[in-house]
This record gives structure tokens, sequence and C-alpha cells, in this order.
């Protein structure tokens, strides 16, 4: 996984540019991920040290496909440390072209309330255009509750959620209501 430093801007704009990317398009997309089901079947490895389960493991690419279908492209992923967010991270990048080299790791995200999301969230480079985070809950539902008023009780395991600002700054996000919401989850059938 990569250090936040090895990262340039995109030649391109995810939402409506040319091209090149030349200036801020004014958009920014937050998709949010709660990690995949984890495995329970050894009770004493150190909670980060979950791994995915096999549910885990076959729902974490069929979201990424989900999301490479929907678009746009993820311009950067972080992911929280543990094992089981970090195995949902690659998974999910797999399917979406994503280089795992370049998943970006964030202690903040690991056991976060919904402020502390936010603030990992609002730290991040305004060149960027569409950020996924992996984390995990009650923060990633408080989160979404927060910045969308969703009314959404829990976000499964693998569930995603969509959110589109009409803001150029990403410490902007709290301060108005996302132009766009997508709620997903791998047991939402398409009918």
């Amino acid at each position: 996984m990569a250090t936040y430093g090895s990262f340039r801007p995109p030649e391109r704009c995810v939402h409506c540019c040319g091209p090149f990317k030349t200036y801020d398009c004014g958009m920014k997309t937050l998709t949010l991920v709660r990690h995949a089901k984890s495995s329970w079947k050894n009770p004493g490895l150190p909670d980060r040290m979950r791994p995915l389960n096999k549910r885990g493991r076959r729902a974490a690419p069929m979201m990424g496909r989900r999301l490479a279908e929907q678009g746009p492209p993820v311009e950067l992923i972080v992911s929280s440390p543990a094992v089981r967010a970090a195995e949902t991270a690659e998974a999910m990048a797999e399917e979406m072209e994503y280089p795992w080299d370049e998943i970006v790791t964030d202690d903040g995200l690991y056991e976060a309330d919904g402020a502390e999301i936010l603030m990992v969230i609002e730290r991040q480079d305004d060149w960027i255009d569409h950020l996924m985070l992996i984390g995990h809950n009650p923060g990633l539902t408080e989160l979404v509750n927060t910045l969308a008023h969703a009314g959404v009780e829990n976000v499964p395991t693998c569930g995603v959620v969509r959110l589109v600002y009409d803001v150029e700054y990403w410490a902007q996000i709290s301060e108005v209501q996302p132009v766009q919401v997508m709620f997903d989850y791998p047991k939402r059938t398409s009918g």
C-alpha cells in the first residue's frame, strides 16, 4: 500500500472536464464502504488481524464490479489498516482496475467515529475529485447520517454509500447537502 506522498493529480477530471484536467470542476464524489464480512473463526486473533470470511471474499469483488460499472472512476482509495478493510480495498480495487500499490492506509479510520472519519476526508488533497474510504461501523453509519441526513440504521458489511457534492474543496462537504446519494449493498437486488 502506498503512502500519501506518491500521488500525482490525474490528467483528466472524473466528472466533466475534457481529456486534460485543467481546472477543478467543482464536484466531489465521496464513496464510503464498510469492510466486507470478516471471520470470527479464530477467537484469539486481535481485532485488527481478522481476515475476510468466504462471504466477504465473494461480496467485495462483486461490489467493486458494481462501482466500476456505475463510474466515475475512483482517484484515491484510503483504507483502515485492519486486515478485513485492507482485503476489502484490494478486492474492490482489482475489479475497478485501481492499482493495489496506490491504496493508502490511514490509522485514523480504525475504530473512528463519524467526526474522526470526516477529519480524514477533509485533509485530502482537493485535486482528488473521487475519494473512496473503507472503514468500520458504527462510525461509517454515523457519518452517512450526518452528511446525508439519510436515516440509515446500519450500513451493512460491504455496503457502499456514494455522495456527490457540488463543492470544490473536501472541507466543504459537511456544510452542504449532497446533490446525489446512492446506497448499495451485497444483498440488494436489482429489481
